[in-house]
This record gives structure tokens, sequence and C-alpha cells, in this order.
């Protein structure tokens, strides 16, 4: 997360920040945005967490950007370009599915992760991150210019908003005519929401539980009456807004990479362990030939899970030590586990000290930390027996 070196008025501000401030959260710069980290008046971080893994929690998450890749004037041209400027295959991609890729340099480094959403045959969604919007907008258009495709920026169209936990499907049916039970996780459809028609909802989300991301209008009313009505209908189940904080100790909990951390601009595919999501055998995309190479050349390094075994907290850019006391590697993102009760973090280190249950250390406060490695992600959502339904 950011520090605060903008004045409030040089931040960027989504249509529900007036909400934000009205419900007395507080509010930090998240790349460049004004953003809730948590509501402290409803329970703060550890509070809202809770309520995610437990039942509902609401996320504002229109910071997050927008590209539509829509064909030009003749057919197959969104494709591809989507192709060319993304790592999985979109081609096997039903209307109405998505999937987790990234955007790769021709190094086989990071742009960015995305989701890709398949709207039509030849016509995508792609939704980005958003401390990358323009630079990743920017790169689409350059890397798409040579095909016969339309790039349009649909950031500020929408207000994004996240309905995540066990009891998410519940609170949202309240508020759509859409039957939510037949969309399966990275699948989207259209309806109704809130009274709001051809409402774009989908069954994803960066908590690790069952949940959905609905696209309503940006403009304000609209937004704060959709986000007000969302309470309303989660409060049974005890819903509570949540903010960035709750977002990042579930998604580390989860093992789900954050740009600028897991991934990066120095980070290649292999390293980050997200092969699965690369299908080289699709046929070239940018980053391709690095990434054949770098296959070839063997891990130099690799991302694993770390438990801390003494006491004390494995933070953000915190070095890691073999046991034979030789500095190996660098924690990318670390915190208390409110779900596990442990302190936990995600680390890079050379191959050779990622066995699991090996034995490394955490440098905190000029303390040698004793920690080890664990089998990742740190949390399963529980599998939902035939009783409990999809």
């Amino acid at each position: 997360m950011e520090s605060a070196t903008s004045s409030i008025a040089e931040l960027r501000k989504t249509p529900l920040n007036a909400m934000h401030r009205r419900m007395a959260a507080k509010m930090v710069n998240f790349g460049g945005w004004d953003m809730p980290v948590e509501y402290p008046a409803t329970g703060g971080l550890l509070a809202e967490h809770r309520a995610v893994r437990g039942a509902v929690g609401v996320f504002d998450v229109s910071h997050m950007g927008d590209i539509r890749i829509r064909p030009g004037k003749t057919p197959g041209g969104a494709l591809a370009a989507v192709q060319h400027i993304s790592m999985n295959d979109a081609s096997l991609l039903a209307i109405g599915q998505a999937h987790y890729s990234a955007m790769l340099y021709p190094q086989g480094t990071f742009v960015d992760d995305v989701i890709v959403h398949r709207l039509g045959q030849d016509d995508f969604l792609l939704v980005i991150n958003a401390g990358t919007r323009e630079k990743d907008i920017d790169w689409v258009r350059r890397n798409t210019a040579a095909f016969d495709c339309v790039v349009e920026d649909l950031s500020d169209s929408y207000t994004q908003i996240a309905i995540q936990g066990p009891r998410a499907a519940e609170t949202l049916a309240k508020l759509t005519d859409v039957n939510l039970a037949p969309i399966k996780n990275y699948w989207f459809t259209h309806g109704t929401v809130c009274g709001l028609a051809n409402t774009l909802i989908a069954r994803t989300g960066y908590t690790g539980e069952d949940g959905f991301e609905i696209y309503v209008p940006a403009d304000q009313p609209t937004s704060e009456d959709v986000w007000s009505r969302v309470l309303e209908a989660g409060r049974e189940f005890g819903i509570l807004p949540s903010g960035l904080g709750a977002r990042n100790t579930l998604r580390l909990e989860s093992k789900m990479a954050l740009y600028g951390h897991e991934i990066s601009e120095t980070i290649n595919v292999w390293e980050a362990g997200l092969g699965r999501y690369c299908k080289m055998e699709k046929g070239e995309f940018v980053g391709r030939a690095a990434l054949e190479q770098a296959r070839a050349a063997g891990l130099a390094r690799t991302l694993v899970g770390l438990e801390m075994v003494e006491r004390g907290i494995a933070r953000d850019g915190y070095r890691v030590f073999s046991a034979a006391g030789a500095e190996i590697g660098v924690v990318t993102s670390g915190s208390p586990s409110p779900t596990l009760g442990k302190n936990i973090a995600l680390a890079y280190v050379p191959p050779e000290e990622s066995a699991i249950d090996r034995a490394l250390f955490v440098e905190v406060r000029n303390q040698k930390v004793k920690a080890q490695v664990v089998a990742t992600p740190f949390y399963k959502r529980p599998k939902k027996t035939a009783a409990q339904g999809s």
C-alpha cells in the first residue's frame, strides 16, 4: 500500500468516495487514489476480514481499469490482438467466460496481470490494476496497433463493486432478476441489478472466497444507491463494508499475486509460479521467446510461502536468510493471518531453499527471526456439500 505523498485534492476519487468518508473510513493514498483502508466504526480490518471469510463483505474496486477490445472492419482482429498481448489462450474462452492472464514485456516479465472476459465472439473486456492503469492502456494501444481492432478505455464508465464471501450469492440474489446459481467461477452474465438493466455480473474476486463483481454506471447517485442497497441486502448475514486492508490479508492468505510485490517488470512468469496460466502452445505472443529461454535456463528464484516460527511479522521488503546465515531473498508480502492466527509471508528464494518445512530466517528489526517454508495457498475455502448447492 502506498503512503500519502499527494494532497487529497490531487488524488483520484471513485464515485463512492463521499460515501466512504461519510462512513468514517480510514482513507489512504493507494496508487494515486483516495481509497478506504478500513472502516473503524464497523469494526476495522479484522472484523472485515472475518466477515468475508465467514459471511459477506462489500468492496469498492472502482479504481480498477477496464479496457474493451472489439473488432474493427474485419472479424477476428480483437481476438488476434488479445492473443498477442496476453499469455493465456483467449481462443478457449466461451462467450460469458473469463480467465486470469497477464500482459508481458518482451523479456517475459509483467506489464500487469489481468482478467480477460469474452463478451462476444470477437469482443473482450480486460480488467487491469489501478496503479498501472495509464501505463497499461498506453501499452495495450501500442501493442495492438497492427491489428484490426478498436481499443476503448472504459475505466471511468463503471463503478465496480465486489460482493465477497460464502453469503455473497444470497446477498446479491435479493437485488437482481438473474438466477446466480448457474454462473460458475470465472463466468459472467448481464442482467438487472437494483433496477439497472444490462449490468455485468461476474463471479470473480480477489479474496479466495466465492463472490461477485458488479459493474454499474459511474455516476455518484447511482453508485451510492447500489452500495447502500447491497449493505441492506446483506444486513441479515452480518455484511461489512471492507477496505484495502482486508482485501490485502484475504488475497495473501489465498496466495493471489499483487503487482509490485509478487509480480513486476523484473519478475518473470516461471519465477512467480504462474506458468499454469501461460499457454506457450498457442503460438506467438509478447514475451514468449524470452520465456522459452528462461525455461531452458532454469529458475534462479522461486516464490514460496513462509510461516513465522518465532515471534515476529515478516513485512514487505524484509530480507530472507538461509539457515547458514547467507542472505538469499526478500519478502514480497507479509502480514498476520486473521484466519490462521499465524504470521505468514510470501518471499522469493533460490529453488534449493524452497523445500516444504525448510528453516529460513527473516530479518525483523535487525533480528533474524526463524520461519519455515509451508505449502500455499495458506488458505483454501471449504468445498460446499451437495446439500449446500453450488
